[in-house]
């Protein structure tokens, strides 16, 4: 009986190592503590988001990240427009929407992890053929990461909110840019630029006309995402001995 316990956590160890920090590939059928990410349907139709790159000293990167509800209420239609990115040596270059904002002292690592209201974590890496199973916030996971200067991309991503309440409400957050070891190179806040932004699509919401309506309230730090919690490999065989005697 003891040998089948053992057996049964080494394969568990099998997936902890699987994804420590690191690790080259996605593990499928990783997914978040929450499940997956739920699509979202109840978008207010034309309402839109959009994060402007600011003029940095110490970055030459410019452009702008528009993300806006899908006519259907399903999904929020990006569109990006960026160039000035550094050495291609330092790429593949990466962007995420993070949880917290860009503070008023412009420092990107104040806006934290990644959104990630499932508890996914960042790895192992995201699988782009399940986007359901990556971490909200992971834009370049799920869509693809920068591949040319100038870049110029456009899609839909279904699990993303634009209006206040859900978890995976973007609005009041922002977008990092980063190189392959993690540096952060830019970012910016996102702000309402279309649309109205505080409610959610009842059915009978009608398209949004133009004008700018609502306030988008700072976020609480929220300390699920990106974090990952890994037990050691000793712990648990020496768990499984005591149990042995």
């Amino acid at each position: 009986m003891y040998s089948a316990i053992l057996a049964t956590a080494l394969t568990g160890l099998t997936i902890v190592n699987a994804q420590a920090p690191g690790a080259p590939l996605p593990v499928p059928g990783v997914t978040g503590r929450l499940g997956d990410a739920e699509i979202v349907d109840d978008n207010v139709p034309g309402v839109t988001y959009t994060a402007f790159l600011p003029n940095r000293t110490t970055s030459n990167i410019r452009g702008f990240v528009a993300g806006t509800s899908n006519a259907n209420g399903t999904g929020v239609n990006f569109a990006l427009s960026v160039s000035g990115f550094p050495d291609e040596s330092l790429g593949p270059f990466m962007y995420h929407i993070h949880d917290q904002p860009v503070p008023a002292n412009g420092n990107c690592t104040a806006t934290l992890a990644h959104l990630d209201p499932y508890i996914r974590g960042e790895v192992p890496p995201c699988d782009p053929t399940h986007p359901e199973t990556c971490q909200s916030g992971d834009l370049s996971g799920k869509h693809g990461n920068v591949s040319g200067d100038p870049f110029n991309t456009a899609y839909l991503d279904l699990y993303l909110s634009t209006h206040q309440g859900p978890a995976s409400f973007f609005g009041n957050r922002s977008i990092v840019f980063h190189t392959r070891n993690a540096t952060r190179l830019t970012c910016a806040n996102f702000t309402l630029t279309s649309g109205n932004g505080t409610g959610a699509n009842n059915g009978n919401t009608p398209a949004g006309n133009g004008t700018v309506t609502g306030s988008n309230p700072v976020p609480s730090p929220f300390t699920g995402g990106a974090a990952v919690t890994f037990v050691s490999a000793g712990a648990i065989v020496a768990g499984l001995a005591a149990l042995m005697l």
